[in-house]
């Protein structure tokens, strides 16, 4: 058979979309072969260049080998396989066409910036070149260019933005019914075909021992966590959300990320879980817990709209904020060790680096103590995030590190500075987050274990707590760090006001 009878495939481009449920590109395509006969060729390229200023973290390079594992073997159980290839996006589809005979490319849009300055430029090339283009959204309930205010301007309050997104549809996912994937006529070669490995995605210093307990990457692992957040803990989800030590919230984010599971799967899945419980929709938890989706979707709607706020404040005054300094990146990397002498801000710490995630309420926590007890920029704990998490979203991260500094949208009020005891001792009574994370101090009664400082000698003779050598002493103190904090913020409103 010459190439000019050869039935032309259509490559499917995967990327933060890797489940085959609820896959807009993917179902289109199945539609394109099925009438031309040409076949689906599913493609991811790792395009590290491609992802701008923000390239994958370690974290996230671990989840994105096991995801695509996962995805490779459910596409071999259609009969079907994932072709991968590793450099320049537009290159290498060039390069997929010209040995495949492909026609069209289709794939699932992305919203960061630097993603979709690339994407404009690969499906302009593509045009050009005379092969079809399809994008869609696989990724969002209501995608962000087409939400606005009544003047027609971007929201920057998350209230009226996701009151007027309740106002709208949202569409039901799209489930794949095909037993197999038709295969193209034409599979392509090296250097285009590399076996996952060849990614060099997993780390060769084993810091990763305890994820694998943890996380299960792929769309069957999206499907187990979401059924069993939705029986055991959706109905209590406004109370035991704010819980750390508890298995309380969804633990959805990194499936979300990565595309394994979409959110009209999750919107679709609570809703019948309501209908299965007589749950309202529209009261209590199920609307508490469907706003934390709604967060998600304000992110992408400020990064979109914003695109500079990733790097920058949304609030142009607070590039003149008053950091404090830091010599040599002591305090950070304290903070980032988790040995800040605060047994709340110590566990989320240790809670991130040993399993790639950490506990919302913890995140503001942190975040806060970061940049106002220690007052460092808060893009230096959006970087550490960025490489620690194994949900490490532009957006989402952007999102709550400029909440927690006070210079985003709906942020946090300059004087809402969290205090750590305070928080712990609130929403980690018996201590059992602590003791998890920061084991020196499991033996500390109740009453201590958020202020092991405060404790008599005694008491910590009896736990084996050594201040200044077992555990830390506090890295600062928190009323004269508040202070500080308070002052700064003045100062701001000073530069603001002249």
């Amino acid at each position: 058979m010459s190439a000019a009878t050869i039935p032309p495939p259509v490559l499917v481009w995967f990327r933060h979309d890797l489940r085959l449920q609820d896959n807009p590109a993917l179902a289109a395509a199945l539609e394109q072969a099925a009438r031309t006969g040409g076949g689906i060729l599913a493609v991811y390229i790792l395009d590290e260049a491609g992802e701008g200023a923000w390239p994958y973290g370690g974290a996230s390079r671990w989840w994105l080998h096991h995801a695509l594992a996962s995805l490779e073997a459910s596409l071999k159980n259609l009969g079907s396989r994932l072709n991968i290839a590793r450099g320049d996006s537009e290159t290498i589809l060039h390069e997929l066409i010209r040995s495949t005979h492909a026609n069209a490319v289709f794939w699932n849009r992305r919203y960061e910036p630097s993603i979709r300055a690339r994407d404009e430029a690969v499906k302009k090339s593509l045009f050009a070149a005379g092969i079809e283009a399809k994008s869609f959204n696989g990724s969002l309930l209501f995608e962000p260019h087409t939400v606005a205010n009544k003047q027609g301007k971007p929201f920057q309050v998350f209230t009226p933005f996701w009151k007027h997104c309740l106002t709208r549809e949202i569409q039901r996912p799209q489930a794949m019914r095909s037993k197999s994937l038709p295969a193209p006529p034409v599979w392509p070669a090296s250097p285009t075909a590399l076996p996952l490995s060849a990614l060099d995605l997993l780390p060769s210093i084993r810091w990763d021992v305890d994820f694998g307990p943890q996380w299960e990457p792929g769309e069957a692992g999206a499907s187990k966590r979401l059924d069993h957040f939705l029986k055991r803990a959706l109905s209590e989800y406004s109370e035991s959300r704010n819980i750390p030590g508890e298995d309380g919230t969804s633990m959805l984010s990194p499936w979300l990320h990565f595309g394994e599971l979409s959110p009209r799967q999750v919107w679709a899945a609570v809703e019948a879980q309501c209908h299965t419980e007589g749950l309202d929709l529209a009261e209590g938890s199920a609307r508490t817990y469907l706003a934390e989706i709604g967060w998600r979707e304000f992110g992408y709607h400020l990064t979109y709209h914003f695109p500079h706020t990733p790097e920058q404040p949304l609030r142009a005054e607070f590039a003149r904020f008053p950091w404090a300094k830091d010599p040599g990146g002591k305090k950070l990397r304290t903070w980032q060790k988790g040995l800040t002498g605060y047994p709340i801000v110590d566990a989320g710490m240790r809670q991130l680096w040993s399993t790639g995630w950490m506990h919302n309420r913890v995140r503001m926590v942190v975040a806060s103590f970061l940049v106002k007890h220690l007052r460092l920029p808060w893009q230096q704990g959006a970087a550490w995030f960025w490489d620690t998490l194994v949900d490490a979203d532009l957006a989402s991260n952007t999102l709550g590190w400029q909440w927690s500094a006070g210079c985003g949208a709906d942020a946090a009020p300059y004087f809402r500075i969290f205090a750590p005891v305070t928080q712990g001792q609130r929403f980690d009574t018996a201590g059992d987050y602590v003791r998890k994370y920061v084991p020196e101090l499991a033996q500390l009664p109740d009453k201590w274990i958020h202020a092991p400082w405060e404790a008599p000698a005694g008491v910590l003779a009896a736990a084996g707590v050594t201040l200044g050598k077992t555990y830390p002493r506090p890295l600062v103190d928190h009323a004269a760090a508040r202070a500080d904090a308070l002052q700064a913020f003045a100062l701001l409103k000073e530069f603001r006001e002249r």
